[in-house]
């Protein structure tokens, strides 16, 4: 492996040349540090430039991209320039870690719904909506039959959710219901993922206390936040978990360590990404609820 991992780095493969010491800076040139891997079943973790485009060439694309993303109904030569520099865009957010806010600033045509879904399909061909509700809306009923067999407080709180129905029964609040239950379940907070405002002006007085966040104002949509900047806006409860998903392998980042098993469900059963692999907790979900 050790001579086969060297041709690879000669011939140029990204995935490999990233971690050569040559490439790291002075204080961490150890074989051990800072080693950068796909760790979430990604597919196309750090890709090749296509054949003929350089840094450069792709740089400049980007830069086109900025002017074509504020024309109006201009999405089919957005998600073209897009993914002609999906491997730059790739480069930079494994390579050099950048702040969201500044990250926004490069690439705003990536803050959005369709493009968050098509970055996610890139990186792991998985389609994301489709695959997260429609595994989701699979569980539910297992899901919620799981709230009257288990017992404590975890019990007595996923049946004060589940009796939300009785007021609104509609496929969103199902699946919002499902989700809430499934943390509770796992032994995890709600308030770790969710936050409840009572307006806008008090999420945006918070917004910058919030690293990793769903936030929700009253009973409206949802807003999803990270690094405290408003990532996506206007989406209902359950979907803006799957779009956390999606905004999370789009910019490398790692699951919050308090909702360690709520994010592992979501990646291993709910988008079937590496699902053979998982902690002893989750098997034993897939196994009652699949």
């Amino acid at each position: 492996m050790n001579n086969f991992r060297s041709k690879l780095r000669g011939l140029g493969c990204p995935e490999v040349e990233v971690n050569s010491l040559k490439r790291k800076m002075t204080c961490d040139q150890y074989p051990a540090k800072n080693v950068k891997k796909p760790k979430k079943a990604e597919v196309n973790y750090l890709p090749p430039h296509a054949q003929g485009e350089t840094s450069e060439s792709l740089e400049k694309e980007r830069i086109e991209l900025l002017s074509e993303v504020m024309k109006r109904d201009n999405s089919r030569m957005v998600a073209q320039k897009m993914d002609k520099t999906f491997s730059l865009r790739r480069e930079e957010i494994v390579k050099e870690a950048p702040a969201i806010s500044d990250f926004m600033k490069r690439w705003p045509a990536l803050f959005s719904e369709v493009q968050i879904c098509e970055e996610f399909k890139r990186i792991t061909t998985v389609s994301l909506e489709s695959t997260f509700l429609a595994r989701l809306d699979q569980c539910t009923p297992k899901l919620m039959a799981l709230t009257l067999s288990k017992g404590g407080a975890a019990g007595l709180r996923m049946r004060q959710i589940k009796d939300m129905l009785l007021q609104d029964n509609t496929v969103e609040k199902r699946r919002e219901i499902a989700i809430c239950c499934l943390i509770v379940y796992l032994g995890e907070k709600e308030e770790d993922l969710f936050k409840q405002y009572s307006d806008e002006e008090e999420l945006n007085a918070d917004l910058a206390m919030q690293i990793m966040k769903i936030a929700i104002i009253g009973d409206g949509p949802a807003t999803i936040i990270v690094e405290g900047s408003k990532i996506l806006e206007r989406i209902d409860v359950a979907r803006s978990c799957a779009l956390m998903m999606g905004v999370i392998y789009a910019l490398n980042l790692t699951y919050p360590k308090q909702l360690k098993f709520t994010f592992e469900v979501f990646q291993k059963l709910c988008l079937e990404l590496d699902g053979q692999k998982a902690s002893s907790k989750v098997m034993n979900l897939k196994f009652g609820i699949f």
